[in-house]
């Protein structure tokens, strides 16, 4: 097998997949709902229903607040509590809808049945139709990054797409979610990829899936066989391969510039292998988004497992699910351990990027005391982006944040490599990702203004 892999840096963490051969179950509804506003990058969702207002599953409860922006639906069906604001997975108190649990009624036209729909069946489906439904339906990256998935399928002025590729990695450890939803609906998600080529007018998809996946690389090689179009791509095992410009290194062998270039600037839209699914459900079955595939996991976790958990389900009722919360010390992530963010509240709620709830106990959930940096230059050797993390985590400690940004930090994908690699144990994550948000802030600033002041000069142009 011929395998492939992305050029630069990389880390081999334990990989923990406790629950990969796990068969996915239903988890049982909560009996209140949470819905935060925001579950994806970009405005806030706007709420359209108020408080006593009687929902479906599939009912829409807020409308995209901005080009950058997705609607939000019910996954329950029963009555607004109030719209009120909540602790999501940041930590911080963000706007949400809380709806009480009746029932289990669904929107009449959602399609539940299990019969295939395929691309062939449905000549009516142009791109834009695509590109419109998948907005509509509220689909977003289920990796975790949260970018509305229309965006993606519209490439800015100067980019032209040429492939589609479906990241199915799944680098980080312990999460298995993704790997489930192969073994148990491929067919549904090479629909979904048919639908995103055709919606992004491209002939090419490719699959990419690390080699600690045999059983899905040869269940999708099979269902691919004889189809020239689609390459399932066998991959290196080693993290992060599942970033977006790791990925295109792996896959096509193209680099992605430093932002603000993205994938399709070099020919490449990245769709996460749940979003293909999300994608086939949102076009075929006029189902919106408000459920996912999320792992719930830890070493010490009784009884750890897949679940399709409906948005808004409280992390709580997840953990108990599986047999509590361990004895001991313990740290409750959003995600994995290398990039997921440790939560302050159990009441916090699966959203639309919560593909994982990672249960770290004891030494694990932990930092290890900080010692003294040795210059080792293993940081440098990890950081899959090229960059010098030990001097960016200086710099972000200096507040110096004009060679910050001549160090590119705004490269940074926060994968956490330089931190797992450190013999010290130095926080050099934490302080990278706090001068990197002072110079995004910086950077907006400037655009901002350098924009107000063309606008002005156009304005006095016109006098």
């Amino acid at each position: 097998m011929n395998l492939h892999t992305f050029k630069i840096g990389g880390v081999h963490p334990e990989e923990n997949k406790l629950t990969s051969e796990v068969a996915t179950k239903t988890a049982e509804l909560p009996k209140v709902a949470i819905f935060p506003l925001s579950q994806h990058i970009g405005a806030p969702a706007k709420p359209v229903v108020e408080r006593g207002a009687k929902v479906k599953v599939g009912t829409l409860i807020a409308e995209a607040g901005g080009f950058v922006s997705a609607p939000i639906y019910s996954s329950v069906s029963g009555t607004v509590a109030k719209i009120d604001t909540v602790i999501d997975a940041t930590g911080y108190r963000k706007p949400a809808i809380i709806i009480n649990v009746e029932g289990d009624e669904w929107e009449e036209n959602i399609d539940r049945s299990e019969e295939l729909e395929t691309l062939e069946a449905h000549p009516e489906l142009t791109p834009e139709e695509i590109v419109n439904r998948i907005k509509v339906a509220g689909v977003t990256g289920m990796g975790g990054a949260g970018f509305p998935t229309f965006i993606k399928l519209c490439p800015p002025p100067g980019a032209k797409a040429e492939c589609v590729i479906i990241n199915a990695v799944e680098c980080e450890p312990y999460i298995t979610a993704d790997y489930r939803l192969m073994m148990e609906h491929a067919d549904e998600i090479l629909v979904g990829l048919d639908l995103l080529m055709k919606a992004a007018k491209v002939e090419k998809g490719y699959i990419g899936i690390e080699e600690n996946k045999p059983q899905a690389i040869e269940l999708l090689t099979q269902k691919t066989a004889g189809n020239s179009r689609v390459e399932v791509v066998p991959l290196k095992t080693k993290y992060p391969q599942g970033g977006e410009k790791q990925l295109v290194d792996a896959v096509i062998n193209r680099q992605v510039p430093a932002p603000p270039a993205i994938p399709v600037n070099v020919g490449a839209i990245v769709q996460n292998v749940g979003t293909a699914y999300a994608v086939y459900q949102a076009v075929m079955k006029n189902k919106p988004l408000f459920e996912r595939y999320t792992t719930v996991t830890g070493k010490q976790v009784k009884n750890p497992g897949n679940f399709l958990v409906r948005m808004g389900t409280p992390f709580s009722q997840m953990i108990e699910y599986c047999g509590g919360l361990p004895e001991g010390d313990n740290k409750v992530l959003a995600g994995g351990p290398m990039m997921g963010k440790a939560i302050l509240s159990l009441d916090v709620p699966v959203c639309k990027g919560t593909n994982s709830i990672t249960v770290l106990t004891g030494d694990d959930a932990h930092r290890k005391a900080i010692q003294p940096c040795i210059r080792c230059g293993k940081c440098v050797d990890a950081c899959p982006m090229g960059l010098e993390p030990y001097l960016l985590a200086t710099l972000s400690d200096m507040q110096n944040y004009e060679r910050l940004e001549n160090e590119e930090v705004v490269s940074c994908i926060s994968c956490g490599s330089c931190q797992f690699t450190c013999p010290s144990h130095r926080p050099i994550l934490d302080n990278i990702l706090q001068g990197k948000g002072a110079v995004m802030g910086i950077i907006r600033e400037r655009a901002a203004k350098a924009k107000a002041e063309a606008e002005a000069k156009k304005a006095e142009a016109a006098k």
